[in-house]
């Protein structure tokens, strides 16, 4: 008899695989690593998305995608690593929805299958081959769970309403009607009589 089953062998296939792609692509954000634009290059672009400031937002995204894919890898602090992706996804999801629903088409897909996977291995838990399992559960309590999502929750709530304002701010100074110039003062014509 063993001491895992397939459901602990299917939860660390699902952690290393997500939680790896996560890593690398945060990885992308904050080091330039696998091709990335690093820290600078990501802090532009999210400025150009309405994500501002740039640098921060840049952090943030990052920390959310490799902190949170390497918890969610390593089966450490799952609440807090399914979280953080969780509130990093619904981050990325709100630039992609204009564009609809599937990833063809620059949708929201991805950002939403990434989330619920973030959001389901934080309800679910790490399963018997983690860390959290290995150091009794200490990161990894119930009371964490609802915790973890309603912080990563209120904050990418308040990311996201701070992106719209900027996005209507710019919006509205762009339809804005710009000053009238100065009218040049009517030339008198000279009366010959």
């Amino acid at each position: 008899m063993t001491c895992f089953d397939r459901r602990d062998l299917g939860l660390l296939t699902l952690r290393l695989g997500a939680g790896g792609v996560l890593f690398a692509h945060g990885a992308q954000k904050l080091f330039g690593w696998f091709s990335g634009h690093g820290l600078e290059g990501t802090a532009q672009f999210m400025e150009s998305l309405g994500y501002k400031p740039g640098k921060a937002s840049a952090v943030a995204s990052g920390l959310a995608e490799a902190g949170g894919g390497a918890l969610l890898a390593l089966g450490l602090a799952t609440p807090a690593g399914g979280a953080a992706v969780v509130g990093g996804m619904a981050g990325a999801a709100a630039v992609h929805a204009p564009n609809g629903f599937f990833n063809t088409s620059g949708g929201y897909e991805l950002p939403a299958l990434y989330g619920l996977v973030g959001a389901s291995i934080a309800v679910a838990g790490p399963g018997r081959i983690s860390l959290d399992h290995a150091c009794g559960h200490h990161l990894n309590r119930v009371w964490m769970v609802p915790a973890a999502l309603a912080a990563a929750a209120a904050g990418a709530t308040a990311a996201v309403k701070s992106r719209n304002s900027q996005l209507r701010a710019s919006e509205n100074a762009e339809e804005a009607p710009s000053a009238p110039d100065a009218q040049e003062p009517m030339q008198e014509t000279s009366r010959d009589e």
